[in-house]
């Protein structure tokens, strides 16, 4: 078949580089307009328009997908199908009408579970035990259409959301490209999602990923494997705001999950954010168990372990607390 792909960020170069290789012809790539980003706000090509580029494919930056101009060379290429990965706007009803065989959207979960923008971080933040991806046409309600096919993956207990996303784009790459084939066969026939099971995956943004030191240490271990690698989980030490990479709870007595080797004895208690300085870690409290931090970034500086961080403060013999 002949496709136009739509995609923008790395997980959906997988996808672009899967159909590449397909026996299906990718005649052009939609993705989002270039967007500022590092510390001189450059104007930035998405990861899909590079790959794009690099594989001398034609690449469509509408502001939006009504445009006139837009839908006007979209009509002009003509192509069978639409996939979509990970494109980051909607698809109104007049894009949608262009290819004979609609636009089928690669959704990082098991719909009708977590539609929406963030489907990966919100099955880790919800302590879901099993996601997957799936292939559905798109319609007009937002990731209500119906099903092709579906891929599973178990979320181990020390995922991100960066490490699961990256099975999921190799697993879901596979899956989209199988969905075409099936679909160009004509032996392929989605079905009705299920009305039951609908949960959403709103996008989270910089509040959402601050950590609440008064939840259950499980909670404060999901959030931020959740938030990792964006929007990025953070805290505060009194005016100053700390970003956090994944922490492990403090199991048992002695013990801290995701390590090989028992350490020293944990503290009985800590309050919720206080820090308790140890040889080998750095704990801080939660409502329940504490967490051992692993690396943190202090703003402007480093990204760094938490005890290198942790020896260059001068706390003055006040106690340390996270909020």
């Amino acid at each position: 078949m002949r496709l136009v792909f739509a995609g923008t960020p790395r997980a959906a170069v997988v996808s672009l580089d899967a159909l590449l290789a397909s026996r299906h012809t990718v005649e052009a790539v939609i993705t989002r307009p270039g967007a500022p980003a590092g510390r001189g706000r450059r104007m930035t090509e998405s990861p899909v328009a590079r790959r794009a580029g690099e594989a001398g494919i034609e690449v469509l930056r509408p502001g939006r997908l009504s445009d006139p101009a837009f839908l006007a060379r979209l009509a002009q290429i003509a192509p069978d199908c639409c996939p979509v990965t990970a494109y980051g706007a909607l698809v109104p009803a007049a894009a949608l009408a262009v290819p004979r065989h609609g636009w089928v959207n690669l959704h990082f979960s098991l719909l009708p579970a977590w539609r929406g923008a963030t489907p990966v971080q919100h099955a880790i933040l919800h302590g879901d035990e099993i996601t997957g991806a799936t292939t559905f046409r798109l319609v007009a309600e937002l990731d209500a259409g119906p099903v092709f096919g579906m891929v599973t993956e178990p979320i181990r207990d020390r995922d991100t959301a960066g490490d699961l996303l990256a099975r999921l784009s190799a697993s879901g790459a596979r899956l989209l490209v199988a969905t075409l084939d099936g679909i160009e066969s004509g032996q392929l026939v989605p079905r009705e999602q299920p009305s039951d099971g609908i949960s959403y995956a709103p996008k989270l943004g910089r509040e959402d990923a601050r950590v609440n030191w008064k939840l259950p240490a499980i909670a404060v271990d999901r959030l931020v494997r959740a938030c990792t690698p964006a929007p990025g989980a953070w805290t505060a030490l009194g005016e100053a705001t700390i970003k956090l990479g994944p922490v492990a709870p403090v199991t048992t007595p002695g013990g801290t999950a995701g390590t090989g080797q028992p350490p020293p004895a944990t503290p009985a208690r800590l309050a919720p954010g206080e820090i308790a300085v140890e040889p080998a870690r750095v704990l801080v409290g939660t409502a329940t168990v504490p967490v051992a931090l692993g690396d943190v970034q202090p703003a402007g500086r480093r990204l760094m372990p938490a005890l290198d961080w942790v020896r260059g403060l001068r706390p003055g013999g006040a106690p340390l607390v996270l909020g």
